[in-house]
């Protein structure tokens, strides 16, 4: 009966003492809304910058988004193989494009066909790494109709995003709709806050200033970086498991 109780008693200690999660990282990939940015670039930021803030130490954000790429062009410069070269057993991909894709004009120009098969591609290498990919329609830019509701600029390849999402059975956060809601709410005025919006002479980085209805600043990548946490606390419960707390 003493051996069981000290064995108890050893093996409550030694529970006790071992961390509450393995480490493991988020990955995002993703284009200019999402990358982290250079600092002659201030106050312009992507919403990936905050998001690493949002974790405890068991955690490591990895931010490869950049600027001006689509789901084409991260594949052919090796941006995505630089993620699925590193994934571990547990990490998470967080994906985000849309916004160069859809662009005809862009050199960035994906088809909708290939913008569809790039995605189901991803999801597959991120599974095949025993890892957890995440979809995310692109976030919304700002634009308003005549009457002053917020108009959609990404829809038909946003809904490439959600049918890909179902499709493959994966978990989805419709950033676009949640940002054109975010905009509506604010109002035609104020979500120009969220933006880089600066006057000639405001800011030494912009001479000439800048009305920018597609890039944040600080306030709006915080915001937008918001909205995915609350759509990781409601969708993805082993993940908020690792939110930050006091």
């Amino acid at each position: 009966m003493i051996k069981l109780i000290v064995y108890i008693i050893f093996a409550w200690h030694w529970i006790a003492f071992l961390p509450d999660h393995q480490n493991i990282k988020i990955y995002l990939a993703g284009d200019s809304t999402m990358s982290i940015k250079d600092i002659s670039t201030y106050p312009e930021h992507g919403w990936g910058m905050p998001f690493v803030y949002f974790w405890d130490s068991s955690v490591t954000v990895v931010n490869k988004a950049k600027n001006g790429r689509s789901t084409r062009t991260f594949k052919e410069e090796g941006l995505w193989k630089s993620i699925t070269d590193n994934l571990s057993e547990g990490d998470y991909v967080f994906i985000q494009f849309g916004h160069n894709d859809e662009v005809i004009e862009k050199k960035s120009f994906t088809p909708p066909d290939s913008f569809a098969s790039n995605l189901r591609t991803f999801v597959k290498d991120v599974r095949l790494k025993k890892a957890t990919p995440v979809l995310l329609t692109p976030v919304a830019r700002r634009k308003f109709d005549e009457n002053l509701k917020p108009v959609d600029t990404h829809e038909s390849y946003a809904a490439i995003v959600k049918t890909i999402a179902a499709e493959q059975r994966v978990q989805l956060i419709d950033l676009n709709t949640l940002s054109l809601r975010m905009y509506e709410e604010m109002g035609a005025d104020k979500s120009a806050l969220l933006f880089v919006q600066l006057k000639p002479g405001e800011h030494p980085h912009y001479p000439k200033g800048k009305m920018d209805n597609t890039h944040f600043n600080e306030l709006g990548a915080r915001m937008v970086a918001q909205l995915v946490l609350e759509q990781i606390r409601l969708k993805m419960p082993d993940l908020a498991e690792r939110i930050y707390k006091p």
